[in-house]
């Protein structure tokens, strides 16, 4: 035993020498090197992107047992629904971020997280930094700041928006000398825990930076430590000799400099915000050494590969083990020819490396304290396959699974996979594991399969982005973008544009998620200059950017979500790509390759993927016969603002094209940043609010969500065409197919209900038979149990509403969710000849009209009921007014209106713009004038006056005639009854020569009390003519303000398509009733306190200031919102309203309770 001691004495002693010149060597290269101030910027040398850094590898948890393992993934799988209710967007998030960092190394003894509050400062540039590094430095003067963070969103520099352009200098690889740097330290004591027992040297320490914004230096205890580039990867260093021992009283100091700009910065071009500091997580890794006579080994990576038989019924699963034997000598004992040889058999003799296979779905089924080790369902063994001459020192380990569970996003199975490294006793000696699926991703010409299935992607593209932390995740965040995410059909998501934090992965295994991982490359801003040598041409750029695919490749490739790996985005498209297309494809087989630059059909895509492509152009690809792979859209259906029209066209292309598999909407959020006004309140701001210059304004909006993640009303339309189960009816047949892949119907309950003129009519269950995965079932309509409703009810329009819910909870939903639903119009049984009916406000046998007309005004009424004034100057109501007492409810109108607050899409284009063309027409400057305004006909019942309005541009031409500056002519006819119901007949003639309307309609002010409104029509949400298939018809109630979208850039809002009726109410019931009358077709509705005006001119949603009444348009035609994309007219053609006469009728009547719109309308439609 003496012997032994006195021999591990020994080596530790000469292992100490020996290090401790290796470190004054490594000490004295780091200052030359790293130094800022030695006058070599290393930030802007694109050949140094690294020092000291390890290899990328898989996530590392340091486990000390099999058991161990089982138990942290068994409580750290147990996020559900309940997670994402925790989320928060406000201040309280950057103390939960903290909190964060702490829960995700829970349950592992040997992984210790140093996040928390950190000194910082901030230099204007890395020579003026101070010479901090040292542990006597003192920092006592020095503000702190949470770890992990972006400094910016801690008023330390201003944040930046741009989408193309960069934010200095397109001079690569230089930077800017305003470059700002940050200055972190921090303290640390290595637990005594991790300390050696006798014969055992301790543990080897490995310091891991989740990710670093753009490059940065790092120190312990003063040595240099390390330099890293890549703002969304790992760099990780091993600190084992520069730290003191575990158990020491003596703390550690941790020093790491932050640049803003580098080199690196040029390759991160993205759309999105840029921010700096260290935002992701930092953590300190023990990895075991054993005694002293033995290689000192660990498990350095490992990769996860299965292959599934022909028909699935097994799956070969191999894992390729890389060991770390930094410490073993290799030269004196290296044969001529086979270097390794003498070395790895020395390994083989004294360690062993083993890999098991756990059922983790079992886990959570029955028992609350199951026996995890008991799952045991595959145990692989280890192949000597050795690379010698490559030098690759890896391992191969191999086994089968027989019936496996296989992964997809609708039934997203996972496995447990441990690997250990043991000695020759048997004793762990390194034990490391992940979460695992069995699945297979295969191509076929035009089909991209998963298990032999051509899925459709209905997909998203994310950021990372929090209003309050800026790059900084938390768990309960994450949770909810995937919770919302899956409750609105999406199944696919690809992360825009840079590898996501790693929990992400995690969660996307578990919840059932397709991805395309992204490298952090985006060089956007190269494109707007000709005169600089792109970085995809040019070698000295080569190996960062493979750096930065091997390094997201390295981490990522474990997780069973991952089918496709992506180059990066908009970098063109250069000798670099087809490198690392290269690379890719010979180190991972088993996933697809994905890059859009270069027209998205170059050889390093296994994809065709384009972004933003017109529906039209996309079936022609897919019919091409020579073009055999897949369209995927990368990017579509732009959501800035009110947007994401036109989205049912193209899943009607994607459900009937063979060669069309989906896309990815962009984009999930919109990426507003919280900032505090002069006020103390806190709003979310956009590019240029911070002073950021240059910054492309709003265009960081695009999201299906707010920066809280509340939907936007075009979320509920991308569910409506996501949906799985889709209902349609046709000659009479119901058809209910189910496009599931894996998935049959017996987890779904079907539900019927049907509504005539708004009212229900039946409802109850449907039963139906289970649908197998993309099968159909058919029923004749008349065999429904919504029949005989129908066939008793007198309506005059009648529709069944099928929807279908979960049976049980899941991770992602509630029992009883919504999962599909549809509306089908139902046969009419009669024609409809519409009248003024006899439920009005009054009985006009009994109370006969007065008519006043004077110079300047026109009076008709009813003394005891109601009365209306018109200027005859303007032609305008100045007053409406219902009751004895007089209640006002109409205060100005009626006018036409073919304006519209402008919407992000209404700008795209420049000088193509719709928005620019109706300027250039003048749409926007109108006034209409009156040009006769005459009562016609006057009986005891009906009075009618007749009015004729030109539209002229208030900057006519004053020598010009009214006839020659008109643009619009309209005539207006006022049917006047004695029962108080108005019926105006409007005719519209424009010039021929007008670009396509915004609207064509009326416009109109009610009093700020008739806030109550109710509809017949589209809703309950906002819709538009191009966006409103998932807006069924029925009778809906809100107030005015809830009407109100609020966007973050004011726009066109509020919208209620297809509405046959509606009615504005005081609290009393006393309002006014408007609807469709003789032949026109149901009618777009708005109504807001905030005018066409006021949306116009605000600039942010919380400047908006509402005006002293309701204004209200009634649109025969309003021009759809587009969606395709926001930088060129994109309406489709059936959606624009083109400048030719329209000829509409509206019926208007004062209402009072208990008259309600519902009975008007009925007493309207006249049974022919």
């Amino acid at each position: 035993m003496h012997k032994v001691q006195n021999i591990s004495i020994f080596l530790s002693e000469h292992l100490r020498c020996c290090r401790f010149w290796l470190l004054y060597m490594g000490s004295l290269v780091g200052q030359l090197a790293l130094t800022p101030k030695n006058g070599h910027k290393i930030w802007e040398d694109p050949s140094f992107i690294k020092w000291r850094k390890r290899d990328a590898h898989v996530p590392m948890h340091c486990h000390e047992s099999i058991e161990g393992s089982l138990k942290y993934w068994y409580e750290r799988n147990k996020v559900s629904i309940l997670v994402s209710k925790e989320a928060v967007w406000d201040d309280d998030a950057v103390l939960k971020a903290i909190d964060c960092a702490a829960y995700w190394v829970k349950n592992l003894p040997f992984v210790k997280s140093l996040s928390g509050d950190w000194k910082f400062f901030l230099a204007p540039n890395p020579t003026d930094a101070p010479e901090f590094y040292d542990s006597s430095f003192q920092d006592s003067t020095w503000n702190t700041i949470p770890v992990p963070s972006s400094w910016q969103m801690h008023g330390f520099d201003k944040p930046i928006y741009t989408n193309v352009v960069y934010p200095f200098p397109l001079t690569p690889p230089k930077v800017p000398e305003d470059n700002p740097t940050g200055c972190y330290r921090t303290y640390f004591f290595l637990p005594k825990e991790w300390e050696g027992e006798i014969l055992v040297l301790g543990r080897r320490i490995f310091l891991h930076f989740e990710a670093v914004d753009s490059a940065f230096f790092t120190w312990v205890n003063g040595h240099p430590t390390g330099y890293s580039q890549d703002s969304r990867l790992p760099a990780e260093f091993e600190i084992t000799d520069l730290c003191y021992p575990c158990g020491s009283d003596k703390k550690n100091c941790l020093a790491v400099q932050v640049m803003r700009w580098s080199d690196g910065s040029y390759l991160e071009d993205q759309d999105h915000w840029w921010l700096s500091g260290i935002h992701r997580d930092v953590l300190l890794l023990a990895k075991p050494k054993v005694c002293p006579v033995l290689p000192q080994v660990i498990i350095a990576d490992y990769f996860f590969k299965s292959s599934l038989a022909e028909d699935f019924s097994s799956a070969d699963i191999q894992v390729e083990v890389k060991i770390d034997k930094s410490e073993i000598n290799t030269e004196s004992s290296a044969e001529s020819g086979n270097f390794f040889k003498i070395s790895e058999d020395k390994f083989i003799e004294n360690f062993t490396i083993e890999a098991e296979i756990f059922d983790s779905e079992s886990w959570y089924i029955g028992n609350e304290h199951p026996n995890l080790q008991s799952t045991n369902v595959a145990h692989l063994e280890l192949i000597n396959s050795v690379d010698y001459y490559l030098g690759f020192m890896g391992y191969q380990l191999k086994g089968k699974l027989q019936m496996p569970k296989l992964w997809t996003a609708e039934h997203p199975n996972l496995y447990t996979l441990v690997v250990t490294l043991k000695d020759a006793s048997g004793n762990i000696v390194d034990c490391e594991s992940c979460q695992v699926g069995i699945r297979q991703i295969s191509k076929a010409p035009k089909q991209l399969l998963v298990n032999g299935q051509p899925v459709k992607i209905r997909g998203v593209n994310r950021h990372e982005h929090h209003p309050r932390l800026g790059k900084t995740n938390l768990e309960s965040c994450m949770v909810q973008d995937l919770v919302v995410m899956k409750q609105n059909n999406m199944n696919a998501v690809r992360n825009s544009h840079y590898p996501q934090h790693p929990r992400w992965y995690e969660l996307c295994d578990l919840f059932g998620m397709y991805m395309i991982d992204e490298a952090n490359i985006e060089t956007h801003g190269f494109h707007l200059s000709s005169n600089v040598r792109h970085p995809t041409n040019e070698p000295i750029w080569a190996a960062s950017m493979l750096d930065r695919v091997i390094g997201m490749v390295d981490r990522d490739k474990n997780h069973t979500c991952i089918i496709s790996w992506s180059l990066g985005n908009e970098s063109s498209y250069g000798p670099n790509h087809a490198a690392l297309a290269g690379w890719i494809r010979g180190k991972d087989s088993t996933r697809v390759l994905h890059y859009e630059g270069g027209g998205a059909r170059t050889s390093s895509t296994d994809i065709v993927c384009p972004m933003y492509m017109r529906v039209w152009d996309m079936v022609k690809i897919a019919q091409d016969q020579d073009e055999l792979r897949p369209l995927i859209l990368c990017e579509y259906s732009h959501s800035m603002g009110n947007s994401t029209g036109n989205i049912q066209e193209y899943w009607e292309a994607i459900d009937s094209t063979f060669g069309l598999q989906g896309g990815f909407i962009w984009e999930w959020v919109d990426q507003a940043l919280l900032k505090e006004s002069s006020d103390g309140a806190k709003h979310w701001a956009y590019g240029g609010d911070f002073g950021d210059i240059p910054n492309d304004l709003n265009f960081c909006l695009n999201g299906l969500v707010w920066p809280d993640r509340s939907p936007h009303p075009a979320l509920h339309e991308v569910k409506f065409v996501y949906q799985p189960i889709k209902i349609s009816l046709t000659e009479g047949i119901v058809k209910v197919t189910n496009t599931h892949f894996f998935s049959t119907t017996q987890d779904v309950a079907f539900h019927w209900v049907v509504h005539g003129d708004g009212s229900e009519l039946g409802s109850g269950i449907l039963s139906l038979p289970i649908i197998e995965p993309q099968k159909s079932y058919d029923m004749n309509w008349e065999t429904g149990p919504w029949y005989d409703p129908w066939c008793t009810s007198d309506a005059t329009e009648s529709f069944l509403t099928i929807t279908v819910k979960l049976l049980s909870s899941t991770r992602w939903a509630e029992a009883g969710h919504i999962v599909s639903s549809a509306q089908i119009e139902l046969p009419v049984k009669q024609n409809i000849v519409p009248h003024v009916g006899v439920l009005a406000i009054i009985d006009s046998n009994q109370h006969a009209l007065f008519t006043e007309v004077l110079d300047d005004s026109i009076e008709v009424g009813n003394s005891k009921h109601w009365g209306i004034k018109f200027n005859k100057q303007t032609g305008l109501i100045e007053s409406w007014k219902v009751e004895v007492d007089g209640v006002l409810v109409m205060n100005k109108g009626i006018q036409p209106c073919f304006w519209r607050a402008p919407t992000d899409n209404d700008k795209g284009g420049d000088t193509e713009s719709y928005l620019f063309k109706w300027k250039l027409a003048k749409l926007n400057n109108l006034s209409f004038v009156i040009e006769s305004c005459t009562v016609v006909d006057v009986s005891n019942n009906l009075v009618k006056i007749a009015m004729t309005y030109r539209g002229i541009p208030n900057d006519a031409d004053k020598n010009s005639s009214q006839s020659e500056a008109c643009l619009f002519k309209v005539d207006l006819l006022y049917s006047i009854y004695g029962s108080g119901d108005v019926v105006l007949e409007c005719n519209v003639k424009p010039n021929s020569d007008l670009p396509p309307l915004p609207r064509v309609g009326i416009e109109f002010h009610l009093d700020k009390s008739l806030d109550q409104i109710k509809w017949y029509g589209r809703g309950p949400f906002e819709c538009y003519p191009d966006r409103k298939a998932a807006a069924h018809v029925g009778l809906y109630e809100q107030d005015v303000c809830s009407l109100h979208v609020p966007y973050i850039f004011p726009v066109e809002c509020a919208g209620r398509t297809d509405v046959r009726w509606v009615t504005f109410q005081n609290k009393n019931g006393r309002g006014i009733y408007a609807s469709t009358y003789g032949g026109s077709p149901p009618m777009q509705l708005n109504a807001s306190y905030y005018g066409t005006a006021e949306l116009e001119r605000a600039t942010h949603n919380e400047k908006l200031v509402k005006g002293e009444d309701i204004e209200v348009h009634l649109d025969h035609k309003h021009m759809g919102i587009g969606g395709d994309d926001s930088w060129s007219p994109c309406v489709h053609e059936k959606y624009l309203v083109p400048a030719v006469p329209y000829s509409f009728t509206v019926r208007l009547s004062p209402l009072i309770a208990p008259t309600t719109g519902q009975s008007i309308y009925r007493s309207q439609l006249q049974k022919k």
